[in-house]
């Protein structure tokens, strides 16, 4: 039997055996995975040299991801969560495995500059299939894992996971191209992977909660989407994040400003691209000491400001570390909007459900990096990188201006009372 923390314990959550197991895999896929993405980008500008072609990166995973999602969430209610995300995991295996074989020096010499690009697109797009469906699993899978008084402490240790290993995957994907290469650094993705497959195997089948089992797909899909409609906090909180990582997504033309603006290579990329994920892991931890569920919609909105404003300054500096320093800040403010985002879920998502509402928070804010990309893409193609970037910071200040002037309910979200509730749930 697990020790019973106390109400107050910042390591309430990591004090059950399979939580810890379940952040191995997540710290695992989620490392393999970003720096799957960022070799990705790397490979295929240094291809093309077109910021068009990293834009149409995010629009290939974007078509399935928002095509299959809310589907995907049905299934995910529907199925026993571990078997499911060991299936995504195998998958993912196979995309990685067959993007080392079209980075092998060998294919690279014999295949036109076309046919790789294109296969690479395609893998891209068989990637956005499998992460439509890792999204609600591993959501629904950390409620199957820690009793519901301890939701907001596990959402902060697991963003936090998360942020490390977003700090991690690039940062050594960046370093690794320029020490073995493209070609052997996906095999690192590869080996990163298996592991989080084998921890998975150490995580118990957990039950299915769902009593709707063999419902109709639509009737199932049609619950879910009424559901986030109605529930004003949920709907806001993803609407805001979404439209802001939207005009937000800065980091998929860092490939232009390491290597044409700021000149600083694959190492600089590296420290470009973990700049973020660094800044806001350090406000996660923070939050595990420092409860943010007081007054959690005016903090919200000031992270998205935040958040806004760093991208801004990214965009018109021209000294490196300048610009590391403003996407730290977007970091920091964006780990604030994690942790309220994922607590609001959390809370207030029914456990018969989270599959399909983690598969629309997916569509409103997972895919909006991937569409972020696209816009930030062409942008950049039509009006210049440097001023695409600002105009997507001027976009997300405008953002949080009108949804706080519209929505006063939002600006006055307390998160207090639902974790009292939990709290005295037995």
């Amino acid at each position: 039997m697990e020790q019973k923390p106390s109400k107050k314990d910042p390591y309430a959550a990591l004090r059950i055996k399979e939580f810890n197991i379940f952040l191995m895999v997540r710290f695992a896929l989620v490392f393999a995975w970003s720096m799957q993405f960022i070799i990705i980008e790397w490979e295929v500008y240094s291809i093309t040299k077109d910021p068009w072609s990293l834009g149409l990166i995010g629009l290939m995973e974007i078509i399935p991801a928002v095509g299959i999602a809310l589907f995907a969430g049905h299934i995910v209610d529907q199925k026993e969560k571990r078997g499911l995300l060991i299936k995504c995991i195998l998958g993912f295996s196979v995309i990685s495995f067959g993007l080392f074989l079209l980075t092998w020096p060998k294919v690279v010499s014999t295949w036109s500059t076309n046919e790789i690009l294109y296969s690479i697109y395609f893998l891209v797009f068989c990637g956005g299939l499998v992460r439509a469906f890792i999204g609600p699993t591993v959501f629904s899978l950390i409620a199957l894992i820690v009793p519901k008084k301890l939701y907001p402490n596990a959402a902060t240790w697991s963003s936090s996971t998360w942020q490390v290993a977003s700090v991690l995957g690039p940062a050594l994907a960046g370093f690794s191209i320029g020490w073995i290469g493209v070609h052997w650094s996906m095999c690192l993705i590869m080996g990163f992977a298996l592991m989080a497959l084998i921890n998975l195997l150490r995580i118990s089948k957990k039950p299915i909660l769902n009593p709707k089992i063999g419902e109709p797909i639509m009737d199932s899909l049609k619950e879910g989407i009424k559901f986030v409609f109605k529930t004003k906090a949920v709907l806001g909180a993803l609407t805001l994040d979404m439209v802001a990582v939207l005009f937000g997504g800065a980091v998929a033309l860092l490939p232009i400003f390491a290597q044409d603006i700021l000149k600083v290579g694959s190492e600089g990329f590296g420290v470009l691209r973990a700049a973020p994920a660094v800044g806001a892991f350090l406000t996660m931890l923070i939050t595990a000491y420092i409860p943010i569920s007081k007054n959690a919609g005016m903090k919200l909105l000031g992270a998205i400001f935040g958040f806004g404003v760093s991208i801004i300054v990214f965009g018109l500096s021209s000294i490196f570390w300048v610009s590391v320093a403003a996407l730290f800040f977007s970091g920091v403010t964006d780990g604030v909007s994690m942790v309220i985002r994922q607590t609001i879920l959390q809370l207030k998502t029914p456990d018969h459900m989270r599959g399909r509402v983690a598969s629309v928070n997916s569509m409103f804010v997972g895919s909006s990096n991937e569409l972020g990309a696209f816009e930030s893409g062409l942008t950049a193609k039509l009006m210049g990188t440097v001023t695409a970037v600002v105009f997507g910071g001027t976009m997300t200040l405008l953002t949080v201006v009108t949804t706080g002037i519209v929505s006063p309910s939002f600006r006055k979200l307390d998160l207090r009372k639902d974790l009292e509730a939990h709290e005295n749930e037995v």
